[in-house]
């Protein structure tokens, strides 16, 4: 089934480019769950791996053969002398010493107390390079790798699901236990393992049956799970451990990526990293005798198109999600090269509005036909179900790309500790939408109510109700020359509430608040964001603007997961049973003038706007409709 499309302008998400199989893993890592669907563990797809292939075997692989899928950038802060120090990096954590330098590890330690930490420890990926270095001969290097893997294995007895941390990473390592085996075949020339390394496969064996017992569903991490699992049925020749995962990933995918190709993730960087994962299931099955049949194949065409559209002005994913700010993977032969290349390279998509029954709206002004492709206007509006895995409080949410830079941004992506930090990030309050202050848990579902797409011009309606007798109602109007965004936000409720419309600004910009609007710039920039709080059925109230602020957190920008630096927020606020906050983001050159006046026709309300010289009029009706008129 297609992307549903806005009722008076059926466009079609039909872009018509094949995509061609991509073997390529685009980033590090997997993010697992704690039991049940609440994934607060390990590291997500990052912007700062590039795509890399799996490791090349030393030798001319067999038919049916199971290539190590490398170590996901991991292996690059843990060069081999680390090894030799039993010295384990990630992330911001220095290089820490986890063994005696003999290769007894303590497997147990975690300095920062980080989940995520803890977790690649027991992956084992950080052994990479000495597992590359012992397919190549290197004795030594096999030797401590060897001997840190078989105290991992002596020291966490299967079962070992009481330990989180070996638990979560069980597929990572189950792969790293096959890429060591490889390797010791190949540095010893040898076609079978000799005897005194009869525990690796004792060990992929127990590995292989905790995967099938210990199944987290049909998301990134069971896709990967049962990657590994397949693996080690086509490294042990066990057809049995080879159904099982290929049942798995066939059944996987209709869950996994819908009709239209969007993930179940809720999250950008795991829609492209899930692009990835199967496109290596599709490699992974081919090569080792499966026929990975035509769901998979056509799933990831639409995963393909999807990805195209959620990709900004910028060559960036739309920050939604558990997600950092990542670059569009521009896989040749697909609608992701031209989105990836920023248009150098590729064939130009024709489809400019994606509607998704999962709950996202992607559109542009366009994809550079008269302007250049980063001086398009793009943006994002969030819908839907109800916040699952990766998602966020998030619905209703806008991020806004124009004039060649961020102009509304999310909040970002905090990581899997379960603090303060990561609380704000997932919470509704670090997204640009219309908040409750009594209504701080999750959403319930949004629905996308109506929409109307015009050349110039595109509007939509939300309602969600955020708790017993409170409903929210988002009208949004999108224009093209001038580019800009209008947004009417109303609340109802039984009782007095607070309501705070707030609009997350990028960390470099430096904000100045001028009676009923708000003026933000990068100091020496060429573009400035005029955000203005036209009053509609209520009065304005004085505009606030938070920045780095930690009682309550409020005012910040994750890039990374780990880094976080102060951003400013402007909030329009309202207080009692019902608001009406009208609002309009303005991006200009920084010398535009901006200004508006309005008046009443009928029972609507005019917006005459002029935006560096040019006028367009904005009819707001009583019943939330907006609509240009000029």
């Amino acid at each position: 089934m297609p992307a549903r499309q806005p009722r008076t302008a059926r466009t079609t998400l039909r872009l018509a480019i094949a995509v061609s199989v991509s073997v390529a893993a685009l980033a590090a890592a997997l993010v697992v769950p704690w039991g049940g669907t609440e994934p607060e563990a390990a590291p997500d797809p990052t912007v700062a791996h590039i795509p890399e292939p799996p490791t090349a075997p030393a030798t001319q692989p067999r038919r049916d053969s199971y290539a190590c899928p490398a170590y996901s950038g991991i292996d690059r802060t843990n060069p081999l002398p680390n090894l030799y120090k039993d010295t384990f990096a990630w992330g911001t954590t220095p290089p820490y010493k986890v063994g005696d330098g003999k290769g007894n590890v303590n497997w147990r330690v975690n300095p920062d107390k980080n989940p995520s930490w803890y977790m690649w420890l027991h992956s084992l990926r950080w052994l990479g390079q000495g597992i590359v270095a012992a397919g190549k001969g290197d004795k030594v290097a096999l030797k401590r790798v060897s001997t840190i893997a078989h105290d991992w294995v002596t020291d966490n007895p299967y079962p070992w699901k009481a330990d989180v941390g070996a638990y979560e990473s069980t597929m990572h390592r189950t792969n790293v236990l096959i890429c060591l085996r490889q390797a010791t075949l190949s540095a010893l020339h040898a076609a079978r393992l000799p005897l005194e390394y009869a525990w690796l496969d004792k060990a992929l064996v127990d590995h292989a049956w905790f995967l099938q017992k210990n199944y987290s569903g049909d998301w990134n991490h069971g896709t990967d799970e049962s990657l590994a699992l397949f693996g080690v049925g086509c490294t042990l020749g066990r057809a049995d451990l080879k159904k099982v995962a290929s049942d798995r990933l066939t059944s996987a995918i209709k869950t996994s990526i819908d009709t239209q190709g969007s993930t179940n993730e809720q999250s950008t960087a795991y829609a492209q990293f899930n692009y990835s994962l199967w496109g290596r299931a599709i490699d992974v099955l081919q090569k080792c005798g499966v026929d990975p049949g035509t769901t998979i194949k056509a799933r990831r065409r639409e995963l393909a198109k999807w990805l195209a559209l959620a990709t900004n002005s910028l060559g960036n994913l739309h920050q939604i999600g558990d997600s950092e700010v990542v670059k569009t993977a521009p896989v040749t032969g697909t609608v992701l090269e031209y989105a990836g290349t920023l248009g150098k390279q590729g064939i130009r998509p024709t489809q400019r509005i994606g509607i998704f029954d999962a709950g996202y709206i992607f559109g542009r002004t366009g994809w550079g036909e008269t302007r250049a492709f980063t001086q398009e206007s793009t943006y994002s509006i969030r819908f839907g179900p109800s916040r699952k895995l990766h998602g966020h409080e998030d619905h209703t949410s806008v991020t806004y790309t124009s004039h060649g830079r961020d102009i509304l941004v999310d909040g970002g992506h905090a990581g899997y500790k379960m603090d303060e930090w990561r609380s704000w990030a997932k919470s509704q309050f670090s997204h640009n939408e219309m908040t409750v202050l009594s209504t701080a848990t999750d959403h319930p579902d949004t629905k996308l109510v109506r929409s109307k797409i015009l050349p110039t011009s595109e509007f939509y309606e939300l309602h969600d109700s955020l708790g017993a007798g409170i409903d929210r109602t988002r009208d949004v109007l999108v224009l093209k020359d001038p580019d800009l965004i209008v947004v009417l936000d109303r609340g109802q409720a039984a009782s007095d509430q607070e309501y705070q419309t707030l609009w997350h600004l990028p960390s470099d910009q430096q904000v100045r608040v001028v009676g009923s609007s708000a003026v933000a710039a990068r100091p020496g920039d060429r573009v400035k964001t005029t955000l203005l709080q036209i009053p509609f059925q209520q009065a304005t109230t004085p505009i606030k603007v938070a920045s780095g602020e930690t009682s309550p957190v409020q005012g910040w920008h994750y890039k990374t997961i780990d880094k976080k630096v102060p951003a400013p927020v402007v909030t329009f606020s309202r207080s009692g049973r019902s608001a009406s906050i009208l609002s309009v983001i303005v991006p200009t050159r920084t010398n535009a003038a901006v200004s508006y006046t309005t008046t009443q026709q009928g029972s609507r309300m005019l917006v005459n706007l002029k935006v560096d010289g040019v006028v367009t009029t904005i009819a707001v009706s009583q019943d939330g409709t907006l609509q240009r008129i000029k």
